[in-house]
């Protein structure tokens, strides 16, 4: 069973141009929650901090059997991508009214969750 978790308002909401797929850094439990669907990026987007990528409130349920370990669900999580691509991005953003939405958290062949984000 494929995951796929959507941002439908993306396409109503922003002009959508280059797309993007990036890693994400999560700890075992979001990853859990994601695969059950537990997931959600209707309000998140993207920004630079510190030369680093990170997706900004996209929510991840907490996982039911995850321990003692609270986290936060709308905590920032990195975007894991090439710094050519990193550099790229960077510059597009320089322009006024330029922003970076996520529209499809899903999980590859490999088991790793994806993220495609669009500059809009």
């Amino acid at each position: 069973m494929a995951i796929e978790i959507k941002n439908k308002k993306a396409a109503f909401t922003y002009f959508l141009e280059d797309e993007f797929t990036a890693g994400i850094q999560l700890n075992g439990a979001e990853i859990k929650s994601i695969r059950n669907g537990k997931a959600s990026i209707g309000e998140s987007y993207c920004r630079f901090d510190n030369k680093e990528l990170y997706v900004f409130n996209m929510y991840v349920e907490d996982y039911k059997n995850a321990g003692y370990t609270p986290q936060s669900p709308r905590r920032q999580r990195k975007l894991l991508l090439q710094k050519k691509e990193l550099k790229k991005l960077d510059k597009k953003l320089k322009n006024v009214g330029i922003t970076l939405v996520p529209t499809l958290l899903f999980i590859s062949k490999s088991g790793y969750a994806k993220l495609k984000f669009r500059i809009a």
